[in-house]
């Protein structure tokens, strides 16, 4: 694709985004919404590959789908109480209508099943931006939202750390393992949303860091299935080494980064006496982490059987931009002492 229609898509893709952050309305809400979708259709159909427009297709229906209910909620809620104040949502039935139409757009079970099925047709490099960038208007939405419906709060983030732990434990396809971890890491940030907002701001930032540098290691290897992770040790040593810690920190293991956010979580969790739900999360996160456990052994215990015996003579000129990776793995890698920082800047 031309590199001016690129940068065109990138801008109106960042102004939809922006126009969602400054909006009280829920008008301009849903116009930042709908310019937040469409460059995302030209982007993921640049290959013209058969995956790719179906992907695209089913991209496109989900996300006119939420939209459309999205509108007709707000215009219901205007109608029933006379406020079009997103902070003024009042009544308990719109209310509701709008948390299922942002769950369907971030892919929140059991709304979930689009997302694996168009990050599968994508690309790595725009399976990162749906998988990151796309996942903050909506929760741009969500942070602001009243919490009148308790009950769709907890049921839909226990549905979805259930899914996305089991549903990727059997699949051999690395974009497909990503959207099932993409929909377990949702569940934790709106299982505490209505508690604390702030734990949801810090568990969105460390999963869009965590994510970003497995997406980038993913390009850099050229990887989209699991058998090609074999390849890792003998291309890119120093990607081996960092990779499988990159997969245990989106696990939640300590001393990584990602360990933050799930153990103040459940800790908010316990305070309000939620303490079975805080039980359930931990141990469906478990099913997580077996399939990240299967993607380290096989990047560090695994030797391609295709390995050619000697060292090439000659390489060609290495041209990808190495420093957004080196930058997202050390963040992803060593933000854990600095939890406190974070968490008392992101407390207003």
């Amino acid at each position: 694709m031309n590199i001016h229609i690129t940068s065109l898509l990138l801008f109106a893709l960042g102004l939809g985004t922006t126009i969602t952050f400054a909006s009280s309305h829920w008008l301009l809400a849903w116009m930042g919404l709908e310019i937040n979708t469409l460059p995302m259709l030209p982007l993921m159909a640049q290959h013209h590959h058969p995956r790719a427009i179906e992907a695209t297709t089913k991209y496109f229906l989900t996300q006119a789908t939420a939209a459309a209910v999205l509108l007709f909620a707000s215009i219901t809620n205007a109608w029933l109480t006379g406020q079009w104040e997103i902070q003024q949502m009042t009544h308990p039935v719109p209310a509701t209508m709008i948390t299922l139409a942002l769950a369907l757009k971030i892919g929140l079970a059991p709304l979930h099943t689009w997302l694996p099925e168009v990050l599968q047709g994508l690309d790595l490099t725009t399976g990162m931006i749906l998988s990151t960038w796309q996942k903050l208007p909506p929760f741009a939405l969500l942070l602001q939202l009243p919490a009148l419906n308790q009950t769709t709060l907890i049921a839909l983030p226990i549905t979805s750390t259930l899914i996305g732990g089991w549903g990727g434990i059997n699949q051999t396809q690395l974009r497909k393992i990503l959207a099932y971890s993409s929909i377990a890491h949702l569940s934790w940030m709106i299982l505490i949303l209505q508690f604390a907002p702030s734990l949801t701001l810090l568990a969105l930032i460390m999963y869009i860091t965590m994510t970003l540098s497995l997406f980038l290691t993913f390009k850099l290897n050229n990887s989209t299935t699991i058998n090609s992770l074999a390849t890792t040790w003998s291309k890119t040593p120093a990607i081996a080494a960092m990779a499988p810690l990159i997969l245990l920190s989106l696990g939640g293991l300590p001393p990584l980064t990602g360990f933050a956010p799930k153990w103040l979580i459940l800790q908010e969790l316990t305070k309000q006496d939620l303490a079975p739900t805080a039980t359930f999360a931990a141990l469906t996160a478990l099913l997580s982490l077996y399939f990240y456990l299967r993607l380290s052994y096989t990047i560090t215990l695994t030797m391609s059987p295709n390995n050619l015996p000697g060292t090439t003579p000659w390489r060609l000129p290495y041209l990808q931009l190495s420093l957004p990776l080196s930058t997202a793995t050390m963040m992803t890698l060593l933000l854990l002492p600095l939890t406190p920082t974070i968490t008392a800047l992101l407390n207003p």
